[in-house]
Parts: C-alpha cells; structure tokens; sequence
C-alpha cells in the first residue's frame, strides 16, 4: 500500500524522537519515500546524519537556508508529499500548530501543507493530560488532523501514564488508513462500541457483559476501506486500533455528548450496548453494608436514546446510513424489526445474546441484517469477518450516490 508513496516526517524535540529513527527503516522497508524535517529540539536526540543515512535523503532543518529556499522550500517541501507525519508531536509543536504559529521550518511547513497530517504525542503524563494540551489537540482534531496513540506505560521520566509515542506498526497502520484509495476514502463514520457503565455510588456500576469486540473490528474495518473513522467507545479491556481517533466514555450521557460532538457523519454505527436505565438516586459516598440492614433502594430513570437521536437529527446532522445494532434473547427477528420501526434508522444488524450463544465477549457472532428490501442472514463467523462484511456493504450503499 506505501509503495510509491511519499511522507513528509516531522522529528520535534523528545526523547521518543530515537522510535523516528525505526519508523524511518520501516517505511523505507514498504517502499515509501520519506523526506524529513527535524527540529532544533529534535536534533538533541537524533543526529541529521542517522536522518539522512536512513531516509536516504537530505534532512531540512532551516527555514531561511538560501540553499535549501533555493532547492526544495518549506512550500515544496509541504506541499510534495502524500502526507505529513510528526512523531513525535511535542506539547510545544502541538500548541504551535493550535495556534498558527510558524516560527521554524517545522511549524510553518504544517501551516503550509495541503495534505492530510497525522500526529503522534509524546510527552510526559501531566503535560499530555493538562487542559491546555487538551484543547489544543479538540481544535486539530476539529481540523481534520488525525492522531495516534499516545500509548500508556513507563516514561522516560520515570513517571508511569500516558504520553508515550505510539509504536511504528501503529503508526504505519494510521499512515495506511489515511492512504488508502479505498472506497470509503473521504467518508466520515462514527462507531460506538462496548458497554456503559451507570454509577449506582463512587465504587458501584450498572453495566452489561458487552466486550466491544464486535463494535472495534467495525471501527477498523471502516478505516481500512479508507473512511476517517471516530471510535466512542464504553469501558472494554481492549487496545485503542490504530489509526483511528477514539473516544473514551463511561456513561450513557457521555456516550451521546461524545456523538453529537462528533457529527457531522456520513455513517453512523451504533454497535455499543448501551444500559437502557441510568441510577437516578445516585449516592455520593458508597453504600455501606450494615447487619441486618435492608439493601439500598436503587431508583432507575430510562437513558437517553443515542440511536433514535441520530437517527432523527435534523439540520443537516442526519447521516446518510445509520445502522443500529439489536441484541435480543427471544423473538429476535421481531424484536429486532419492531426497533428498526422505533428507532428510525436505515439497518439494524440482529445478533442472538442469549445465554449459551456466546456473543458477548466471544470471537464469532451470528447476525441478520434488516433493511427496508427485508432479512439477510448471515452465516456464523468471525466478528473481524463480520465487520468487514459490514464495511463493504456500507460502501455499497453510500456507492449507490442517493439516501438509503
């Protein structure tokens, strides 16, 4: 898929900047063409001749270099390749960017470029958390800029949280995405996935057995037929994929807020199980156990309905396909048809949940796809084959050019 391609790497100032020098090696392997810029920072940690010896290219470092003007300029260099790539993506470099700042070579490159870019943070924990970094990264990310990672784990600090780079496969995954000429290219899909988890006190939850497996696999499967794809997803024991921008929620409300701020979409695939009920008398302080003391009295209030808010959105927010998902225990292919009536959206994708079906949490699923033309049921798989099943029937669809 790189082979031919072109990237524009930007190596800014961190002690992940060394993981630059493998990304370099790995994209080379695949037969892209990697052309780099490191900063003043950078070349505290790599040297411009480990650059060059990999790249097997000229490094850039200076922005008013005549040489370099004269040859191959910030426009040029910008503007020549497929993408632009910074990794590591320093605190600094990402506020610059937020801003508008061009004040080296690096930062008026990106302000420059036509072409997709692709972040990947590293910095120490309390730098990545802190709300300045944080707004910074919402206003890219509203600009279309793409991140990956930053993973959690030990830091060259000595500190352990998140801020480490993501690692070279992930990164090439996330280069691939944004690359590919697949038939989602340019297509906006959002996906939520996994439970939700409804506070009942500050240690206690309501939730359900959902695994997320089956809503991530979606997720990436989307993103490798070439869509731009938001994840939300509820609390899972599952790895971020890459390549994708992911948003972490825990409750029903927050899963809706994490969606709407998302849209607009083309696509919006409702596969996450979320709890029907929220605790209305939610306690502050935990409940405490008491001899011969009845249980706490747990008061429900219905959640919001995420599906039928998509899919009756107005103002231009209504995707172009909405899908839902429906896990039942009985009458499935009723209940199933009886929530795409409800909800309003274009398909519902039916699976058995039911005790001894082994769906959630499980590698296979069996599902049916309802639609307005009526049933098709699949055979039992593998939910990656599942989804993937899925993606190329949602770019079918959107291929058809007119409303589902």
């Amino acid at each position: 898929m790189l082979d031919g391609r072109r990237v524009l790497l930007i190596i800014s100032g961190g002690i992940a900047a060394y993981k630059s020098l493998d990304l370099i090696r790995r994209l080379k392997d695949q037969g892209c063409a990697v052309r780099c810029i490191l900063t003043k920072g950078g070349a505290n940690f790599v040297t411009p001749l480990a650059v060059a010896a990999l790249s097997g290219d000229k490094v850039y470092q200076e922005t008013f270099s005549l040489t370099d003007e004269a040859e191959m300029g910030h426009i040029r260099l910008s503007r020549e390749a497929d993408l632009v790539v910074v990794a590591p993506a320093t605190a600094n470099l990402l506020a610059k960017m937020a801003a508008g700042i061009a004040d080296d070579l690096a930062s008026t490159a990106l302000l420059a470029t036509d072409k997709p870019v692709l972040v990947a943070p590293a910095m120490n924990t309390m730098m990545w958390e802190h709300v300045a970094t944080r707004a910074n990264l919402a206003t890219l990310e509203g600009r279309g800029i793409r991140r990956v990672g930053p993973a959690s784990g030990d830091l060259a600090c000595g500190e352990v949280g998140a801020g480490r780079m993501a690692e070279s496969a992930e990164i090439i995954a996330a280069i691939e995405a944004l690359l590919s000429h697949g038939p989602l290219r340019g297509i906006r899909a959002i996906v939520t996935s996994g439970p939700t988890h409804e506070a009942i006190d500050p240690v206690r939850y309501i939730a359900n057995r959902s695994s997320g497996k089956q809503g991530h696999a979606i997720a990436s499967a989307l993103a490798a037929l070439g869509a731009e794809v938001t994840l939300v997803s509820g609390p899972v024991a599952l790895p971020d994929p890459p390549g994708l921008r992911v948003l972490h929620v825990d409750s029903a409300v927050d899963m809706l807020n994490a969606v709407q701020g998302a849209l607009p979409a083309e696509v919006v695939v409702c596969a996450a199980a979320v709890a029907d009920w929220t605790v209305a008398n939610r306690a502050v302080e935990k409940h405490k156990k008491k001899s011969g003391a009845p249980p706490p009295v747990i008061q429900l209030a219905p959640n919001p309905d995420i599906l039928m808010t998509v899919s009756s959105a107005k103002g231009g927010l209504r995707p172009r396909l909405v899908v839902g998902f429906a896990a039942e225990t009985e009458a499935l292919l009723n209940n199933a048809r009886d929530k795409w009536t409800r909800k309003g959206c274009d398909w519902i994708v039916a699976n058995d949940v039911s005790e001894g079906s082994g769906t959630f949490g499980g590698e296979s699923n069996t599902v049916h796809l309802l639609d307005g033309d009526g049933v098709e049921s699949w055979p039992t798989m593998g939910k990656a084959e599942i989804a993937t099943r899925l993606a190329a029937r949602i770019a079918a669809k959107l291929a058809e050019g007119h409303e589902p």
